[in-house]
């Protein structure tokens, strides 16, 4: 495909819905390549449960893009992305703050920034207002977002009704009904920790001493259990189930497994040597830098599910919280994705309308990185098809075309969403019993797959400076 030039002008418009992180990556992907777009964001007529401000693609659970620690599986998808040149990535690598070996971004700048260079961007015409009907005779990408408001939802419970109908099952009824319930970890002010009972620490050494970790002795941390296990939950209103996300369940979920079953997960002190003991603690909290000016920090993996008061009580049952003062307490989400084994191919094209497309979480991703992925994917799959190119997906060897092969090939009957792990990925022709160099053979295949395959697509090959800083 001949990449576009900067004025050219096309008919037909690309209609983003959404300008979360998979839309706006979609957008400006779409931008690049000279592919106009209306792009509509419901917010601020119409909020969501969980967003804060009317900016794009804002972050609403954590300000963590996971691992940039060489051969790991969240590395190797961030670099294909920079291969391929996600423009989202680019910019959180410009709001990043201090995360040790993880890529963590101030989540205002970050969404604020994002909005900037959309904003800026002469082929991407902002719509404000809530979409409610697809035009299934134009390129359409659904970028919704796991918040889809109740009246789309329905439209495309429609869509993938006609899908099913047209021999794609649905054996969960109405794809559309499918969901998971996310939640949102605590913020707290920096000044209110109480630094005299802390200690600043990466887990085994591992990058920069980034974390702010508030370490706990055997009594304090079953004090700190019995009150969490005990504290009052928000009631559940017509929620007839709570159906969680495996790895992003409420600390007081994870703790109704055992006793111990958090200092195995979020409380982990494994390699988090206190230095004033020389010895890791019995349990231990990690805060990590919410944003650039370092005046507030998140409790890692303290999503949760109770009450303000409650939260309030048992948070500060932690050494150092003591006094906190909370910018946010911790918060629950109904998260809707679609049925992607049943309704889309590998191009995130619908199986009966290729011409809408869908990214981001509500295909069944999970994950910020994950869905910028998509959003990326989709911005350039509909500029190929609005240029009269034929889509086609990245290899499977590769992290970004495992994680289309996941989501479109996966048991419609069993379909949950995933983020990018090595279990994704095909697994090698030799067998390598070191782990770690097992995966690094991985990743160095899944990159040498994907530049052969950004070659003979031209993918990535718009020639327009959309995003880069001015």
């Amino acid at each position: 495909m001949t990449p576009c030039l900067r004025g050219e002008s096309f008919m037909q418009k690309v209609k983003i819905v959404g300008a979360g992180l998979a839309g706006s990556e979609a957008a400006l992907q779409c931008a690049r390549r000279g592919i106009p777009v209306d792009l509509y964001e419901m917010r601020p007529v119409r909020s969501t449960p969980a967003h804060q401000t009317a900016d794009f693609a804002e972050l609403v659970c954590s300000n963590s893009l996971k691992s940039e620690s060489e051969n790991t599986a969240p590395w190797l998808l961030k670099e294909e992305m920079r291969r391929a040149e996600s423009l989202l990535i680019e910019i959180a690598k410009e709001c990043a703050v201090p995360a040790g070996h993880a890529l963590a971004v101030d989540r205002k700048h970050f969404s604020a920034r994002v909005t900037e260079v959309i904003s800026r961007e002469p082929l991407i015409s902002i719509r404000r207002e809530e979409a409610t009907q697809i035009d299934e005779g134009g390129i359409t990408i659904i970028a919704t977002g796991p918040l889809t408001s109740d009246a789309l939802a329905a439209e495309i419970a429609r869509l993938c009704t006609q899908t099913s109908e047209a021999g794609a099952p649905a054996p969960h009824g109405p794809p559309s009904s499918l969901y998971f319930y996310d939640s949102i970890s605590p913020i707290v002010e920096a000044d209110s920790i109480d630094m005299s009972k802390v200690y600043l620490a990466a887990r085994y050494d591992k990058g920069t001493a980034d974390y702010i970790n508030c370490p706990m002795s055997k009594d304090e941390y079953d004090r700190f259990y019995d009150a969490l296990v005990s504290a009052e939950s928000v009631e559940q209103k017509n929620w007839e189930k709570l159906n969680y996300f495996e790895s992003c369940l409420p600390i007081e979920e994870i703790a109704r497994r055992g006793r111990d079953t958090l200092r195995f997960g979020p409380m982990k002190p494994v390699g988090l040597r206190d230095p004033r003991t020389g010895k890791p603690p019995y349990a231990v909290v990690q805060l990590r830098q919410e944003n650039l000016r370092a005046d507030s920090y998140n409790l890692v993996g303290f999503q949760n599910h109770l009450k303000f008061g409650a939260q309030s009580g048992v948070l500060r049952l932690i050494p150092g919280l003591e006094n906190a003062r909370f910018l946010r307490f911790g918060q629950i989400h109904r998260n809707t994705y679609i049925n992607s084994p049943a309704l889309l191919t590998p191009t995130l094209q619908m199986k009966h309308q290729p011409s809408i497309f869908f990214a981001g979480q509500i295909c069944g991703v999970e994950g910020y990185v994950e869905s910028i992925a998509t959003g990326m994917l989709a911005g350039n799959f509909a500029s190929q098809l609005v240029t009269g190119g034929s889509p086609a997906a990245p290899p499977r060897a590769s992290a970004l075309g495992s994680l289309l092969h996941y989501i479109t090939h996966a048991d419609p009957k069993k379909f949950q969403p995933a983020n990018i792990t090595f279990d994704l990925l095909p697994p090698l022709e030799k067998k390598i019993r070191d782990r770690q160099q097992r995966h690094k053979m991985q990743c160095e295949l899944a990159l040498a797959e994907l530049e052969k395959w950004m070659e003979n697509a031209k993918f990535g090959m718009g020639n327009q400076e959309v995003g880069r800083a001015s």
